[in-house]
């Protein structure tokens, strides 16, 4: 995945994520969001995915985004300010939470959504993918929206490292084949492991080209 990229772009986004990080916020409701004053992406994906695991590697960090596992946080969207004003990173609760009230997922499904659609400074939404389980049908529901909003998403798939070797041969190119006809799909697929560090330097030289 590396030759999509130069080594200077690879080092923008090295010395990016290596910059201070600081959380910010959580919002519950949209009139808390911060000043759309910089570009921001957010992490998205289904409950269990690895999205905290891969947001803390991804930024050399152990516990950074354990703030959404803490109470009162998992449904709210948590706000890091990146390379002292530079980006804002969003890490957004987990779809497909089956344990929680319908009350509880309406409020936080049109909390996320409400902002998905309507943040002028969004720059891209990379929507986590688990490697092993493939787009399913809740992730689909998520990019019918996104398509309709015109929002641009990239599929991030995770957790590579469970997969046999076997198995990863043509993963990225079967979730373009199913997803190349939606309109704000953005064609290039991620494959990353929080534990092997597999993907992350194109990540982040992803996330750099952005700003």
């Amino acid at each position: 995945m590396s030759e999509r990229f130069t080594e200077e772009e690879l080092e923008n986004g090295r010395l990016l994520c290596a910059a201070p990080v600081e959380f910010v916020l959580s919002v519950a409701d949209m009139r808390q969001l911060p000043a759309a004053d910089r570009p921001e992406i957010c992490f998205a994906g289904r409950s269990n995915v690895g999205k905290s695991s891969l947001i803390n590697a991804l930024l050399n960090r152990k516990k950074l985004a354990k703030a959404s596992a803490e109470p009162g946080r998992t449904r709210q969207l948590n706000y890091f300010d990146v390379a002292e004003g530079q980006l804002y990173l969003v890490d957004l609760p987990g779809y497909g939470y089956a344990r929680a009230s319908k009350s509880e997922i309406a409020q936080w499904t049109k909390l996320t959504m409400n902002y998905l659609q309507g943040r002028p400074t969004l720059k891209r939404i990379f929507m986590l993918i688990d490697a092993r389980h493939g787009v399913k049908s809740t992730d689909e529901e998520v990019m019918d929206i996104l398509d309709s909003a015109a929002v641009v998403y990239q599929i991030v798939l995770t957790k590579l490292d469970k997969l046999k070797k076997s198995d990863q041969l043509g993963i990225s190119e079967q979730v373009v084949a199913k997803l190349k006809k939606r309109p704000a799909f953005h064609p290039v697929v991620i494959e990353t492991s929080s534990v092997d560090g597999i993907g992350l330097p194109e990540l982040k030289a992803e996330i750099a080209s952005l700003i």
